[in-house]
């Protein structure tokens, strides 16, 4: 049993950093998308059945230096009350401090009874919080008992509230909550613990982007598929002809090393054999399939193609372990979303006979969510940037923090 779920959260006020960053509707400021609040839920819900009261701290959006109503948590707040006291199965009442720190937040915090909440103002309103100021870290500190990082879309971001606030408090209160300590499971079983055959599945625009993903993920993964607009910079540094598809030029010669790399490391490296092409970047553009490096001047790869998605799938259902960072191609666009839409079906499949897979990345869990496929995969991680980095064998600072 993990610290969380052993901890006793009784008459205990718990300072929870959660991570509320959600997309707002820009004329309504209604929530569009509330997969992360959700997330969070049984952290919140362990600590308030458990007797404790829950203090929650968040940034939402990118404010510049100084609060914005846009980025107001206050904004969160009704649909939050609503989904936990759904969770809970009875009314909850949570309060907001118009601050994160100052007179306010300490005297509502101090007089929080057990089965209460407090949600604080947006963390980045202070940009001590950026910076990860230790005094303001500090003043943080004060409001809780104990601290649980329950927030793994920001581990990789050494900030206030993520990193630099886990030294005011001894090792035996302060933890990781639920979705953190599955997030961080899900990603150490892929990267140190996974059963061979290992398949990544690596899309995108750019090569840039995934340098260090792919360098990594050529000492332990059996197989890396590579689809989206950055295979176009592969094709091309193996000669091919790539038309007016995606290509970073710069980045040639980085793909080519990354090809003998794994070539000499014996690692699999699958390119699209073929591509929906069109002669224009539009959903109402002419299309047909040509081989990926073959592709004529005027006409652009905008998703994989028949063959390759077969080939790709076979791959797939023959892998133990799966990693899908990034779609096949512009998936957004009805004529080009099949490639993904393979992808995504081909990965379920796969899980369903046995195989531990990890989806994540916006792109690739949009996609499973659009294809109504998140509850067919293993698991898939609510952390953009920290998954990747936490790929690309970074120290995550979040991570680092409760565990020193």
């Amino acid at each position: 049993m993990s610290q969380f779920q052993s901890y006793n959260f009784q008459d205990k006020r718990v300072l929870v950093r959660v991570d509320f960053n959600v997309p707002l509707d820009k004329t309504t400021l209604q929530i569009t998308d509330d997969t992360r609040i959700r997330a969070t839920l049984p952290t919140i819900h362990t600590i308030l059945a458990g007797g404790g009261s829950a203090i929650l701290m968040s940034h939402l959006g990118r404010p510049k230096g100084g609060p914005e109503d846009k980025y107001s948590l206050q904004h969160v707040k009704s649909h939050l009350t609503q989904l936990i006291s759904q969770e809970m199965n009875q009314e909850v009442k949570i309060l907001f401090a118009d601050d994160c720190i100052g007179t306010q937040a300490y005297e509502l915090a101090k007089q929080l009874q057990p089965g209460q909440i407090l949600l604080l103002e947006n963390l980045r309103f202070y940009p001590e919080e950026e910076k990860g100021d230790a005094v303001f870290a500090e003043k943080l500190s004060r409001l809780g008992e104990c601290y649980v990082n329950d927030a793994f879309g920001t581990a990789h971001r050494a900030h206030a509230s993520t990193a630099i606030i886990a030294q005011f408090f001894p090792k035996e209160n302060k933890m990781f909550g639920l979705l953190m300590e599955a997030e961080v499971a899900s990603a150490e079983k892929v990267l140190h613990q996974s059963e061979k055959p290992f398949t990544a599945i690596i899309g995108g625009a750019k090569v840039s982007d995934k340098i260090l993903i792919l360098e990594n993920l050529l000492e332990r993964a059996n197989n890396i598929i590579i689809g989206g607009g950055m295979a176009y910079t592969f094709l091309k540094a193996k000669g091919g002809n790539i038309g007016n598809s995606l290509c970073e030029e710069e980045r040639l010669e980085t793909a080519r090393e990354l090809l003998e790399k794994a070539a000499a490391a014996g690692v699999n490296i699958h390119l699209p054999s073929d591509s929906v092409i069109a002669d224009a970047f539009a959903a109402n553009a002419a299309t047909k399939i040509a081989a990926s490096n073959q592709i004529p001047d005027g006409w652009m790869g905008l998703d994989i193609g028949p063959e390759a998605r077969k080939d790709f799938s076979e791959c797939i259902a023959q892998s133990k372990t799966l990693l899908w960072n990034g779609p096949m191609g512009v998936f957004e666009m009805e004529p080009f979303r099949n490639g993904t839409l393979t992808i995504a079906h081909a990965v379920a499949d796969a899980t369903r006979k046995g195989a531990f897979s990890l989806v994540g990345g916006g792109d690739s869990v949009a996609a499973v969510n659009q294809f109504k496929l998140a509850d067919q995969v293993s698991y898939v991680s609510t952390g953009g940037g920290a998954l990747l980095e936490f790929f690309e064998g970074k120290v995550l600072p979040g991570i680092a923090a409760i565990r020193s």
